[in-house]
């Protein structure tokens, strides 16, 4: 991966400023005085900034446990060590950016879909790009959803998240030849798996198996992880969904890591609340962003 011409544009082309669409999104970029890197974080699941056009018949206190509550806090240093970092304002129950437009749970629909329907496990569980169920079992609505409805959205919250995220990236390629993206998520402190409760490691790294990224970088992430104390699975629970698979193209030198963290880290699951770990969660994830933009700032540096 080496340093291409046009890497000395680099403080003109990420330096521009921040984005903010009202309800939707913040796109934040290294301020001028930060040496710029090659590295883009989001957090696609954070946002709470609920719809009026929501009409959702669950308890909003109920419907916050989709959030991956306050990882954009975690993770809001990333400027500061020269990476960009966009965060989505609108929950992930609304319309979820992780997940493919035309992954719908047909079943929650008053009329055909208007393309083919991307048929997957989370769309079959009701976890789609609309979710129609929480805590399993649960309705969120009391009626089935009209196209338009979801068009609305697919145009309004999901596209542009998609255009900014994208052009983020892109302006990183086209400075430096390659850019390492990492999409930031939270997950519970428990799975299930054959009616049992099993509990999950301190971070989740998924990769979709060494397609979305190249392995020496799961590999470092892991280690620079490891060396703080905490545990890590690769690709298991979770191997990564729509964003990294959409972004992440290690042959062209675009490297998207999907990675999870341990909610029981540094919050209260049921009050939605920050507890006493924060503090240092939050410093070990300043480490990580540090480390990660030294990592890809080293790769565009090597002749």
């Amino acid at each position: 991966m080496a340093r291409i011409a046009g890497t000395e544009l680099a403080q003109v082309n990420l330096t521009q400023g921040n984005t903010h669409l009202p309800g939707i999104l913040v796109r934040y970029e290294p301020a001028q005085g930060v040496q710029p890197a090659p590295v883009v974080f989001d957090s696609p699941h954070s946002g709470y900034d609920y719809p009026g056009d929501f009409d959702h018949v669950v308890p909003r206190e109920v419907l916050r446990r989709a959030e991956d509550a306050f990882v954009d806090d975690l993770y809001e240093g990333a400027p500061g060590a020269g990476a960009g970092f966009l965060k989505a304002l609108f929950p992930r129950a609304y319309i979820d950016p992780n997940r493919h437009e035309d992954e719908i749970d047909s079943d929650m629909l008053s009329e055909p879909w208007p393309r083919p329907v991307r048929v997957t496990e989370k769309s079959e569980m009701g976890l789609g790009l609309i979710r129609r169920l929480i805590k399993g079992r649960v309705h969120i609505y009391d009626r089935p959803l009209t196209v338009g409805e979801i068009m609305a959205r697919i145009e309004s919250y999901h596209r542009p998240y998609y255009a900014e995220l994208e052009s983020m990236l892109d302006a990183r390629v086209a400075t430096y030849g390659a850019v390492w993206h990492v999409n930031c998520h939270s997950m519970r402190t428990t799975g299930r798996q054959q009616g049992k409760s099993i509990p999950r490691d301190d971070f989740v790294l998924g990769d979709r198996e060494g397609e979305s990224c190249d392995p020496g970088f799961t590999e470092f992430v892991a280690a620079r992880l490891k060396d703080m104390g905490y545990s890590v699975q690769i690709n298991h629970p979770f191997k990564g969904a729509e964003l990294i698979e959409r972004f992440g193209r290690p042959l062209e030198g675009r490297h998207s890591l999907q990675i999870e963290v341990n909610r029981g880290l540094y919050m209260d699951e049921d009050r939605i609340e920050k507890h006493d770990g924060f503090g240092e969660l939050k410093r070990s994830i300043d480490r990580l962003i540090a480390e990660i933009c030294a990592f890809a700032n080293g790769q565009i540096a090597r002749p």
